[in-house]
């Protein structure tokens, strides 16, 4: 007979494959191995064909420890200039949302910020942000422009979320959301703008290799649902797919929009409709909810989660952190918020910062513990699932990550 000869093999280990139906996929006393960046066993202790050391290149017992995918944030804002602490006092005393993006500030705000930032001081404000969700357990993350809402400054920001990929080994997906907010110069002359954007930029950037998807931000102070269906069509013609911010304050159809293009998902979704959910579950678009924006407008209408549990609709969870609705930088805080506020179990909210996630970005080759899969892997010094979600901060809590089978160096 002959063993296979394997790089690691990870024994001991308390396993939360995140696969099947079974609770969290869970094997107690199990191992996994790796070869060549990829999964290539997982199972129970006493299933190995042979004595660890006969199997594995390198073998560590990790003492019963929790073993789970690494964690996938599917939507952050992450490349921004400054910030704005001072709308969340101005929320506190009293203005909304609304209120305030209205008056200038809001995205406007951030996009004056941003402009004004070179690509240098971008990387050099994002890197921190970045590190912590890292440091919580991500191995893969969704970066959105947005911010810069020009072809220049779009471009820097998208160019700066793959150079935080490339100096961090995570895997950055970049998305494209020149529709965002309407630039100043721009203010009377709406049209040209989502014509620039959707017939200019999108083409452009896409053309550089800088655009995974694309995203906008439909809503009444964003953009119409027929001037996010022009840029899904333009981008469709690109072979890109699409995502969209939708029924976060109100309910335009949006989500019915992304699913008649067969987006990858919705995001927020307070104020979806039955006719939304019903078209996101016959498209297979996944629901993207967002707690931490949630927390931070103080909002008190709840996403449908139990008409999406009815209509199989996969729900993920992401930290959307941004300057201003969201600054929240743990993808773990997301899913126990996601329980708290949400009522998600805590199973549905590991699948949803895991394998939903990866679905939410197009990507089938992780976010589980099975056979094939990219070896994304998160060691925790915890020994119960549930407890990902159970505690409420706790820095140190991740023992270490590998990125397709490869270690990753943290600074502490």
């Amino acid at each position: 007979m002959t063993l296979p000869r394997w790089d690691l093999l990870l024994a001991d280990a308390t396993l939360a494959t995140l696969a099947g139906e079974q609770p969290f996929g869970l094997i107690e006393r199990g191992a996994l191995a790796v070869h060549e960046g990829r999964i290539a066993w997982v199972g129970a202790m006493d299933q190995l064909p042979a004595a660890p050391a006969a199997l594995a290149r390198a073998v560590q017992s990790v003492g019963n420890r929790l073993l789970t995918p690494g964690l996938i944030d599917c939507h952050t804002h992450l490349v921004f200039g400054g910030d704005r602490a001072d709308e969340f006092d101005q929320r506190l005393n009293g203005a909304s949302y609304e209120q305030i993006a209205r008056a200038g500030g809001g995205i406007a705000s951030t996009v004056a910020a941003t402009r004004a930032a070179s690509a240098e001081t971008l990387l050099a404000q994002a890197l921190p942000r970045a590190r912590a969700l890292q440091a919580d357990g991500v191995t893969t993350l969704e970066i959105k422009s947005g911010y810069g809402l020009s072809l220049d400054a779009e471009r820097r920001m998208l160019q700066v979320a793959r150079q935080l990929g490339a100096e961090l080994g995570l895997t950055v997906r970049t998305t494209f959301l020149g529709l965002h907010a309407l630039p100043p110069e721009y203010r009377d002359r709406r049209a040209d703008y989502v014509t620039a954007v959707c017939d200019e930029w999108l083409p452009a950037l896409a053309g550089e290799g800088l655009v995974d998807a694309v995203d906008a931000f439909c809503e009444g102070i964003g953009f119409s649902r027929e001037e996010t269906g022009r840029v899904f069509a333009r981008a469709q013609g690109l072979g890109l797919p699409v995502k969209l911010h939708a029924e976060q304050l109100s309910d335009l159809d949006g989500a019915a929009l992304v699913a008649e293009f067969g987006g990858l998902s919705a995001d927020h979704l307070e104020h979806l409709s039955e006719h939304g959910a019903a078209a996101m579950a016959a498209a297979g678009t996944v629901a993207v909810l967002l707690p931490g924006a949630f927390y931070a407008l103080r909002e008190t209408r709840l996403p449908p989660v139990e008409r999406l549990r009815a209509l199989g609709v996969p729900m993920a969870v992401a930290t959307d952190c941004n300057p201003g609705t969201s600054p929240l930088l743990s993808l773990r805080l997301a899913a126990g918020m996601a329980c708290t506020l949400f009522r998600l179990t805590p199973d549905e909210a590991l699948r949803g910062v895991t394998v939903h996630a990866a679905r939410a970005l197009g990507l089938r080759d992780r976010g589980t513990l099975e056979p094939g899969q990219r070896a994304d892997l998160a060691l925790w010094r915890l020994h119960r699932p549930a407890e990902l979600c159970y505690w409420i901060g706790g820095d140190g809590l991740l023992e270490q990550s590998w990125v397709a089978g490869q270690a990753v160096s943290r600074e502490d």
